[in-house]
């Protein structure tokens, strides 16, 4: 319930508020992982809980104290969804919660009353109102309206619902491989002498899906530097890029490093990569990953991508742009980005113009520029790539294919998206500079 609340209170993002808690908490892995699921099940789920429990209650939520709205939804969460937590233990764990954190002396008899009369309705939940289609969605999939208009003008209806439910899904934990010390074979070899139950990818060579991890940082194979955990979209990217051996490289918004990783080792850590970030705390970050990596080749450096370094012009035979943006892509493990404010994001395809401007002046003739989001936004995707190319005719969209259910990529610029590839949701552009 404090997790929730100080998502909603203090604006800070559910994963890193998240392990903050369990850290403190020093929870064992199967209450850890409980404890997980219910914060993000919460999150997920949250319009479609508060529209049963305000079936149920005459109270309105807004005028609730917030903690007491958290205990309600932690509550409906668990009988609603879950069915191995006992009602009795799911009504009295949230009563026991209000008593001990809220204000109100006489909310917990009313949390007792509201999820006691939810549990008599299982059976018979109320039904959501279908007359509006985008309140509909919002309302099953705990999505905002203006969010499901967005995927609905972009991608129709039934692929939107497909989208919101992947959005409330469970995305795996997908390990790459650091093949400058290891091998698939041999990262699976040692992780499951660790306990933990390891797969191949389907499509993505190199890359292990892994489950029963436990502490993954305390593995062994981790401390060793035989793998890092990344997205396969982020993967993606970087073999877009298709850095190779002895070539210089600059990743402009690089934290927490993952494709500089993945651009080293594609590498075979010959060359160099520079890797910047705006934050001097991000390019420790990125110094760390990389010292544990065994990956020599990154020069960690602070730097804003739109101030333009004349010494690097011309400089680099691959630049990559991972630009900051919405986040829209990644809602399946940062659940309540869905539940940001949209006015401040239509600031940022400004911000991505200015630095995919200034990126594109350190490309030699010849290189390439490969510009990417975790966002599923026109306008912060291929709208911003567009301005780009009318500004800069130097520079040409390139063809590119890449493995398993993508393929190839003909216009130079395609999106990932969960429902259909199983990876975040994800815009990669390849943009050759003309020599």
């Amino acid at each position: 319930m404090l997790t929730l609340n100080d998502c909603q209170r203090q604006g800070g993002w559910s994963d890193a508020i998240m392990k903050k808690r369990l850290s403190s908490a020093n929870l064992d892995s199967r209450d850890g992982a409980l404890a997980t699921q219910l914060c993000f099940g919460v999150l997920q789920n949250r319009l479609l809980l508060d529209f049963y429990l305000s079936r149920f209650s005459n109270l309105p939520l807004k005028r609730m104290e917030s903690r007491v709205v958290e205990a309600l939804r932690l509550g409906a969460y668990q009988l609603v969804f879950l069915d191995r937590i006992p009602h009795s233990a799911a009504v009295n764990s949230a009563v026991e919660l209000t008593r001990k954190h809220c204000k109100n002396p006489r909310a917990a008899g009313m949390v007792n009353g509201i999820l006691r009369s939810l549990e008599r309705a299982l059976d018979q939940l109320p039904t959501i109102p279908q007359s509006d289609l985008v309140s509909y969605l919002s309302t099953l999939y705990s999505h905002p309206e203006w969010l499901v208009q967005e995927f609905l003008s972009t991608i129709g209806m039934e692929e939107t619902a497909g989208l919101l439910a992947a959005n409330n899904s469970r995305p795996a934990i997908t390990a790459m491989v650091n093949t400058t010390k290891t091998t698939a074979q041999g990262l699976t070899d040692a992780l499951e002498e660790e306990g933990v139950s390891v797969s191949p990818h389907p499509w993505l060579k190199d890359c292990l899906i892994l489950e029963k991890t436990g502490d993954l940082e305390g593995r062994r194979a981790f401390q060793e530097g035989l793998f890092y955990i990344q997205d396969p979209a982020s993967r993606l990217a970087v073999q877009a890029l298709d850095p190779q051996p002895g070539m210089r490289v600059l990743d402009v918004c690089a934290a927490p490093g993952g494709k500089s990783f993945g651009t080293a080792i594609r590498m075979e850590s010959r060359g160099e990569v520079i890797s910047c970030d705006l934050h001097p705390h991000k390019r420790k970050l990125i110094q760390s990953g990389a010292a544990r990596l065994g990956l020599e080749i990154i020069t960690p450096m602070t730097a804003d991508g739109k101030a333009f370094r004349p010494e690097w012009e011309g400089a680099f035979d691959r630049v990559l742009v991972d630009a900051p943006c919405s986040g829209l892509g990644v809602i399946r493990k940062k659940p309540d980005i869905r539940f940001k404010d949209p006015e401040p994001l239509k600031e940022l395809p400004g911000v991505q113009r200015e630095i995919l401007s200034n990126a594109a002046r350190y490309v030699k003739p010849g290189g390439v520029l490969v510009y990417s989001t975790c966002t599923i936004l026109r306008r912060e995707n291929e709208e911003v790539v567009m301005d780009f190319l009318a500004a800069r005719k130097d520079y040409k969209a390139e063809a590119f294919t890449l493995p398993g259910p993508v393929g190839e990529i003909q216009a130079g610029m395609g999106t990932l998206w969960p429902h259909r590839h199983g990876t975040d949701g994800f815009f990669i552009c390849k943009l050759r500079r003309e020599g």
